[in-house]
C-alpha cells in the first residue's frame, strides 16, 4: 500500500501493457516511470501477458501478450486487408470481453486508482486490449495517464487494415479523464493534428545525474560527480577478450536488435572504409521480426570483409552463466569496452542507445532519422552523422575520433553534460510529478 509523502493518502498504481520484460523500450522506461511514482510514496503494480515485474505485484494475463496464438490470428485478419469476417469481429468481442473481466479483477484485487497503459493504446498489436482498457476508462472514469511510444500511423504496415473502427475508437481513446503522453515532438503534432488530443511530451532518460561506475581502465567522461558510483568490479574486465576482439583491434557495438529499421549496413560498410582493424558486435537477436534481414547482414558483413559478430547469446538482462560455462554479460558490461558506438537507423521513436552511448561516454555515429534532426540535434550534440548513406566526411570525421583521445574526450564530455541538462532523471520527475498531481489532485510540486 503506497501513502503519498504529501497527502497521506494511499495511491496505487496499475502498468497495463502487452509485456514488461527485457530490454525493449517500453519496459525500460515503465522501469523509470514506476521509480517516480515510488519516490512520492505510490505503489505500482502491473498487468501484462509477459512479466518479468515483482510477483507479488505482478498480474499475468496471456492473452495481453501480442504473440498469444488468438490475438495473432486477430492481427493477421486486420491487417493486410480492407475487409474482415464477421467471425472475426465476433473473436474481437470475445477476447475484449475476456481481458475487461481481468482488467477489473486486477484492478479490485490491487484497488488500483491511476491507470498507466504503456502503449496498450497506442500501437494496435493486441486490439481486443486496447477496446478493453478503453471502456474500463470510460466506465470508471478512472484517472489514466496514456504513455505512447509508437503510433500506428508510424508504421507503413498498419495503414491498410479491416479495422479502423477501433484504430479511430482505442488508439488512443479521446476521453476525458486520460492525460496524453508522447516521448517526441513529431507525435504530439501528428496526434493533435489527426485525433485533436493534446499531450505533454516526456522524453525517454536515464540517470545522468549519476554517472556510471568506472570498470578497468574505462574512464567516464571526466566529469567531476559527488554521485559517482564506486569503481565497478572486474566482472566484466575480460569483456574484449569473450568477444573475441584482439588489443590491437577497435570495438565497434551495434546496440540493437537485428532489424531492417535498424540500418546496420552502413555500420559494416563504415567499418569496412575506416580500413582499422575492428570487429562489429551486435548485443541482440532479431526477435520478433523473423530472421531474413539477419541473412542479409551476415552476407553483407562477408561481401565487405568485416568481422561481424552476433553475440546475443552472451549479452542479455542479467549476468550469469550459459549451458557451457560461458560468461553472460549485461549490455552496460560491453558500453564501457566499446570504442565506438554505431546507431545507424533509418526510424526511432526516440533512440535509447544514443542516450546509452553519450551516458557511458562513448563517441555515436548517427543516421539522421527524423526524430533525432527535430529533438535530438537540436540540442548540441556532436556525433558522426550519415544522412541516408556514409559519407568520406563521415570516414574522415570517425577515424579522427578513434585516433586522437583528446578530441574524443571532449566529445563525449560535452554530450554527456547536453544530456545531463534535457535528458536526465530530473526532466522526467519534473514533468510526471505535474501530470500525477493533476490525475489525482495531489500537490506533488516540482523539482527545482
Amino acid at each position: 500500500m503506497g501513502y503519498c509523502s504529501l497527502c497521506g493518502r494511499h495511491h496505487n498504481v496499475g502498468f497495463i501493457s502487452t509485456r514488461f520484460a527485457g530490454t525493449d523500450g517500453v519496459s525500460l522506461e515503465t522501469a523509470k516511470w514506476a521509480d517516480v511514482f515510488d519516490q512520492v510514496g505510490f505503489s505500482c503494480f502491473y498487468f501484462a501477458g509477459e512479466l518479468d515485474r515483482a510477483p507479488e505485484r505482478s498480474f499475468l494475463v496471456k492473452k495481453a501478450h501480442f504473440q498469444h496464438p488468438k490475438i495473432k490470428e486477430v492481427y493477421r485478419k486486420c491487417f493486410g486487408a480492407r475487409v474482415r469476417e464477421r467471425s472475426v469481429t465476433r473473436k474481437i468481442h470475445e477476447l475484449k470481453r475476456e481481458l475487461k473481466d481481468r482488467l477489473y479483477e486486477f484492478i479490485e484485487k490491487f484497488e488500483i486508482d491511476l491507470l498507466v497503459p504503456e502503449n496498450a493504446l497506442t500501437i494496435p498489436l493486441n486490439i481486443p486490449l486496447g477496446i478493453a482498457l478503453t471502456e474500463i476508462i470510460s466506465e470508471t472514469g478512472m484517472p489514466t495517464i496514456a504513455h505512447h511510444h509508437d503510433f500506428f500511423w508510424e508504421r507503413q504496415h498498419f495503414m491498410t487494415n479491416a479495422a479502423w473502427e477501433y484504430l479511430n475508437m482505442a488508439f488512443p481513446p479521446h476521453l476525458p479523464t486520460i492525460e496524453h503522453v508522447v516521448i517526441n515532438s513529431s507525435a504530439d503534432n501528428q496526434l493533435s493534428l489527426r485525433t485533436g488530443i493534446s499531450s505533454t511530451i516526456i522524453p525517454n532518460v536515464m540517470d545522468f545525474e549519476n554517472p556510471p561506475p568506472t570498470i578497468g581502465d574505462f574512464q567516464s567522461c571526466g566529469l567531476d560527480s559527488a554521485n559517482r558510483a564506486p569503481t565497478g568490479d572486474d566482472y566484466a574486465s575480460d569483456v574484449r577478450q569473450a568477444l573475441g576482439v584482439g588489443d590491437d583491434e577497435m570495438l565497434i557495438l551495434q546496440p540493437t536488435r537485428v532489424v531492417k529499421r535498424k540500418g546496420i549496413e552502413h555500420a559494416i560498410e563504415l567499418v569496412h572504409r575506416l580500413g582499422m582493424k575492428a570487429k562489429l558486435i551486435i548485443s541482440h537477436a532479431s526477435g520478433d521480426e523473423g530472421y531474413d534481414y539477419e541473412r542479409r547482414v551476415r552476407e553483407y558483413s562477408k561481401l565487405m570483409k568485416v568481422d561481424t559478430y552476433f553475440v546475443s547469446n552472451i549479452i542479455n538482462e542479467q549476468r550469469g552463466y550459459t549451458a557451457n560455462g560461458r560468461k553472460i554479460y549485461t549490455l552496460e558490461d560491453v558500453y564501457p569496452h566499446a570504442d565506438l558506438v554505431t546507431y545507424p537507423s533509418t526510424f526511432e521513436g526516440f533512440g535509447n542507445a544514443f542516450l546509452e552511448a553519450v551516458y557511458f561516454c562513448r563517441p555515436i555515429v548517427v543516421n539522421t532519422y527524423s526524430i533525432y534532426t527535430m529533438d535530438i540535434k537540436p540540442k548540441g550534440f556532436e556525433v558522426i552523422e550519415i544522412d541516408g548513406y556514409v559519407s568520406d566526411a563521415a570516414v574522415r570525421l570517425a577515424r579522427k575520433v578513434l585516433t586522437e583521445p583528446r578530441r574524443r574526450s571532449r566529445m563525449v564530455k560535452r554530450n554527456y553534460e547536453i544530456a545531463q541538462k534535457y535528458f536526465s532523471y530530473s526532466v522526467l520527475r519534473k514533468k510526471l510529478k505535474n501530470l500525477i498531481s493533476d490525475c489525482t489532485g495531489c500537490p506533488l510540486g516540482n523539482d527545482d
